[in-house]
């Protein structure tokens, strides 16, 4: 189940890299990143720094073939000329990234022009899950992947048994974290099959072009991160980011993520404007239910029919929570659902890692994602932390339990 390299093509990403190297390249073309991985599982990584040098050295190899620039042409129009020239030329570049060790750990850093380095990300933690996968289980073959996939398949038609699931919609999120490409396109190609009213496509676009399956994906995490330390005042950050993102996007691309400070600082910077341009909400921390119930709350505030907008779950999913979701928002507001590792990762016979690459500094300036759930949190700035805390009024128990998280 494992191939010579752990990517296989440009495109074989998460669809928001090209969506965001468009916004950099128009918006963000000179800012300076700073990336930083973690592992938020117990789980010993150093031992596979010489093959991880080898799977980053092999990324600059890849590039877009004419062929895939014109799908991407012809599918997504709100891909500009201009950046598709741009893409034409890119290369991965091994040079922007570091990778050691301290304290018995593995360290990934990637330092470099925001434009070059955040496509990095993505390829990044799909190498690490394949090296370590490699490494630890060879014995799970595509017979194993096939009767798990079969067996998720039979428990959610049990579901619609009992349940309505005419509306239950779900996309592949599970690049980042897959067990390897060969096991993510074998999931693929089964849900393809068997779901077809249910499962709507992949985030992966250079799957989704090989299988013809649609591709989904929304704005990432660091595109209001990085307005942190751009020349905006730093309250109005946020809503910069949504107003900025509206500007590039015209319309497409128009579900917004709500946790970079958490759901109650989303609310508070969502007013009637944005509310209305934005099409849906993603969550991807803390309780899901008791999100939508907030987003619900505010919409309705705001004399905005929560009828008209969907709600897109994408945190640490199965088929069993996110019908438990469906269910209670079902015929209040639409609802799809991003499910990733657990469908592309998690094969009984194997243990999923936990691990992410986030943005940590922008022109050499802190930025934080303090998120809904504890353990989410990525910032290096205990000074920043602090105040980003206190200009978005974050409540006092939650600012503590944040920096107990972290140590501070």
């Amino acid at each position: 189940m494992f191939g010579r390299t752990a990517v296989q093509s440009l495109l074989d990403t998460d669809f928001y890299k090209l969506t965001m190297q468009q916004a950099y390249l128009h918006q963000q073309p000179g800012t300076q990143a700073r990336w930083t991985f973690r592992c938020r599982s117990d789980e010993d990584l150093s031992p596979y720094v010489a093959p991880l040098r080898e799977e980053f050295e092999a990324l600059a190899q890849l590039y877009a073939t004419e062929d895939q620039l014109a799908h991407l042409r012809q599918h997504y129009p709100f891909l500009k000329p201009d950046y598709l020239e741009f893409l034409r030329l890119f290369r991965f570049n091994p040079h922007f990234l570091k990778v050691s060790t301290q304290d018995g750990q593995l360290v990934i850093e990637a330092n470099g022009p925001l434009l070059h380095v955040s496509p990095l990300e993505i390829p990044v933690l799909a190498a690490v899950s394949e090296v370590r996968n490699r490494s630890r289980y060879p014995e799970v073959d595509s017979e194993t992947i096939h009767r798990s996939t079969q067996a998720k398949i039979r428990q959610l038609e049990a579901y619609g048994d009992k349940v309505d699931l005419s509306d239950f919609l779900f996309t592949d999120f599970g690049t980042r974290r897959r067990f390897s490409y060969q096991a993510q396109k074998l999931v693929l190609e089964q849900l393809k099959v068997a779901l077809p009213d249910n499962f709507v496509g992949t985030s992966n676009p250079h799957l989704a072009r090989e299988l013809g399956l649609r591709c989904q994906g929304t704005m990432a995490h660091e595109w209001l991160q990085s307005h942190q330390a751009l020349n905006y005042r730093l309250v109005d950050s946020q809503k910069m980011a949504l107003e900025n993102w509206v500007k590039e996007y015209r319309g497409d691309l128009g579900v917004a993520l709500t946790d970079v400070i958490g759901v109650d600082a989303f609310c508070r910077d969502l007013d009637r404007y944005l509310a209305k341009l934005y099409d849906g909400f993603r969550h991807d921390s803390g309780d899901p239910i008791a999100w939508g119930e907030k987003i619900i709350s505010r919409l309705e505030e705001l004399d905005v029919d929560p009828g008209t907008k969907r709600l897109v779950f994408s945190d640490g999913l199965n088929f069993e929570r996110a019908v438990h979701i469906y269910r209670h928002f079902h015929g209040r507001i639409n609802t799809a659902f991003g499910i990733g590792t657990w469908l592309m990762g998690d094969f009984g016979a194997n243990e999923p890692m936990n691990i992410v690459m986030k943005l940590t500094r922008l022109n050499g300036q802190p930025v934080a994602k303090i998120t809904d759930s504890p353990g989410k949190i990525m910032c290096d700035d205990e000074n920043f932390l602090r105040y980003l805390m206190q200009v978005f009024q974050v409540e006092a128990g939650v600012q503590q339990q944040v920096l107990t998280q972290l140590n501070l």
